[in-house]
């Protein structure tokens, strides 16, 4: 390479190298002005929760006035305003104020109590803390120690969440200057040159280089955050703002194996009791396998999810989907996929565990006088799952289940509550469990109606279990219909009004597929062949170009999108295949085809292959989501505000 040619090349990386900078600077400078903006609203928020504080914690003095009950809640909020603090001299700060309210004269505590509260003549509360249902309207304040305690929880909601975003800002910086100083460093070594220390200076001048605005914020949101949201307990309040990431256990491995290996030995021993007693060709087989089937299937059908789920999260990590974010976990107290298989296969071999004690209570002779007792293994089963379940005590990942349960709720109360990712994505997955939904309805009729005493099945024969036969089976997608018209509502959006409408085609099939089960005549058939190819249809399309973003003929991966997180481009195109596949299979229920199988084990086999489309369309779905939300730069919750500024109502206006 001539001279010439080698400085047209160092210019060219200068160049480049520039305009990176430029990028680079002029992207963090937009997100800090954003911050102090925020933390300007953050300001004003604190001013009005001090405020209203001190109206709801008022106590008689003889002053004839309500004093606070700490001198920290007397004080205007401002933290975010002028230089920079560290923590020491806040706390410093708070003792100099504190010892001059003590000294201070009536009248002068007086006027302060009413500067602080007269805040509140200027702010509105948000009516969506005090109700579920969807509103924009704000409401005149309710000095209540209940509306209190939620503000108070929403605005350390939104603290930890600013202070999470200034964390990221700060590894931004940092991780961008470190490039750059990599990149001059690997310039000077091949090059021969000395230019990194004289280039080092222009990123050290630049704004991202020389701006502190960041450390300063998260200064003073630890001092404001410890002092009012954890009692000016440092370490409490640290705590919360940077919580610790969680560490992976090595009994979570060993206890996972064990149990692994306890359901395999389970599997093997229930094949071999099988074959040896013959139980397969004994008399009553086919009444012991339809009462007992749909019992113990429903464990069958809530590992396999969990399973998927588990495979979910593994493949998530190793691709680096935010899983976290787009559900919305608690920092440090997610389950990983460890803990996942942990729980399935303890399942697993509880339920197997029972399905064996109940052969061999059903084969011993010993035990023939308490056949009935032994129909109750299923049911007892069932409740400790539920106990365990519902537990209190802070054991068994108390968190996961909390979260389990309150996002449950929200799918069985929908549409009164507002539709958050969480809240949809269990939804989707309750409409590949109508099979364990059924099998739950078999359960109260079983034992409810008392025919697990005489050992016999005569639901199917009762109007009432055929008439919640349709009712159970639709109860998972009417919740989804609910939560897009909630969704159309709240955010004008057509494309809810389109995903509501497929989750009606998908009603309208259930229930003409199930009313052709219970009554199999051609009309009956025809009607839901057509439904349930409609619905098919629908479902499809919308899985993979709405739910997974695919099929986009002009993207530079054709047929595929733009970005894709997974190296080879045929596991996409052998997902959509498997899915069409897999979407089809239960159209066999109405087409009757002819197999070998008992019909409960065809409809078992089925209803798997359902739960194992569903988590594969998990991963691309959550996929595509992440994809979006880094499209979008959009890394933190956003969190709603318990106060409206007059002028901010009338700069809406």
């Amino acid at each position: 390479m001539t001279a010439e040619e080698g400085g047209q090349c160092e210019q060219q990386f200068f160049k480049s190298l520039d305009n990176e900078l430029n990028k680079v600077d002029k992207f963090y400078k937009s997100k800090v002005k954003e911050v102090v903006e925020e933390a300007q609203n953050l300001s004003k928020q604190m001013d009005a929760f001090i405020a209203f504080r001190i109206k709801v914690e008022k106590a008689p003095t003889r002053f004839g006035f309500d004093p606070p009950p700490s001198s920290s809640n007397m004080v205007p909020m401002s933290v975010f305003k002028g230089d920079s603090l560290s923590n020491d001299s806040v706390e410093e700060n708070d003792k100099n104020i504190s010892q001059e309210i003590q000294e201070e004269k009536p009248k002068n505590v007086t006027s302060n109590i009413f500067a602080s509260i007269n805040i509140l003549n200027h702010v509105k509360i948000n009516e969506a803390i005090q109700t579920h249902f969807p509103t924009t309207k704000q409401t005149e304040l309710n000095f209540s120690k209940e509306n209190l305690k939620k503000i108070e929880k929403q605005l350390k909601q939104a603290f930890i969440e600013f202070y999470q975003k200034l964390r990221l800002l700060k590894h931004y910086s940092f991780m961008n200057i470190l490039a750059f100083s990599k990149i001059m460093k690997k310039y000077d070594k091949i090059a021969s040159r000395r230019a990194a220390r004289n280039y080092m200076r222009i990123v050290d001048d630049s704004y991202i280089g020389s701006s502190d605005e960041v450390t300063k914020l998260m200064e003073r949101v630890e001092a404001t955050f410890i002092k009012h949201f954890s009692n000016s307990n440092h370490s409490k309040g640290m705590n919360k703002l940077r919580p610790k990431t969680k560490r992976e256990r090595h009994r979570i491995s060993f206890c996972s194996g064990l149990l692994v290996g306890c359901t395999a030995a389970l599997v093997l021993s229930l094949i071999m009791i099988t074959h040896a007693r013959n139980i397969l060709n004994k008399p009553g087989r086919v009444q012991y396998v339809e009462n007992m089937f749909p019992l113990y299937s429903l464990f069958a059908f809530i590992v396999l999810h969990m399973l998927m789920y588990a495979a979910n999260i593994f493949f998530w990590r190793r691709y680096r989907v935010n899983y976290t974010f787009i559900f919305g976990f608690n920092r440090g107290t997610e389950l990983n996929y460890r803990e996942v298989l942990l729980l399935s296969f303890g399942l697993a071999t509880l339920a197997l565990a029972s399905i064996i004690s109940n052969l061999d209570m059903e084969m011993d002779p010993k035990t023939g006088d308490y056949k009935a007792l032994t129909e109750l293994l299923p049911l007892i089963l069932v409740a400790l799952v539920i106990a365990i379940l519902i537990c209190p005590f802070n054991i068994l990942y108390r968190s996961s289940r909390i979260f389990f349960l309150t996002t449950l709720f929200h799918c069985i109360c929908a549409p009164f509550y507002k539709v958050i990712f969480p809240d949809f994505f269990l939804a989707d997955q309750l409409t590949s469990q109508v099979q364990a939904l059924r099998s739950l309805q078999f359960y109260i009729c079983y034992y409810g109606w008392g025919d697990y005493k005489l050992r016999q099945n005569t639901c199917k024969a009762n109007d009432v279990f055929n008439t919640f036969t349709f009712i159970v089976a639709v109860i998972p997608y009417l919740s989804r219909l609910l939560q897009c018209l909630r969704r159309l509502y709240e955010e004008k959006d057509p494309m809810q009004g389109y995903n509501g409408l497929k989750y009606f085609l998908t009603i309208v099939a259930v229930c003409t597929r199930t009313a052709y089960g219970l009554n199999p005549v051609t009309g009956w058939r025809i009607l839901a062949w057509t439904c349930s190819a409609m619905a098919a249809i629908y479902g499809t399309y919308w899985d993979l170009v709405v739910d997974w973003g695919l099929l986009q003929k002009q993207s530079k991966n054709r047929w595929l999108r733009d970005k894709l997180l997974l190296p080879y481009k045929g596991v996409y195109f052998g997902a959509m295949v498997l899915n069409i596949v897999l979407r089809f299979a239960w159209l066999q229920t109405v087409l009757n085809f002819r197999f070998s199988l008992h019909r409960e084990t065809l409809t078992a086999i089925v209803a798997s292959l359902e739960i194992i489309r569903r988590g594969i369309w998990n991963f691309f779905r959550l996929e595509n989501e992440h994809l979006n939300n880094v499209g979008k730069y959009r890394a933190f919750k956003s969190i709603p505000l318990p106060f409206n500024y007059d002028e901010d109502e009338d700069q809406d206006d």
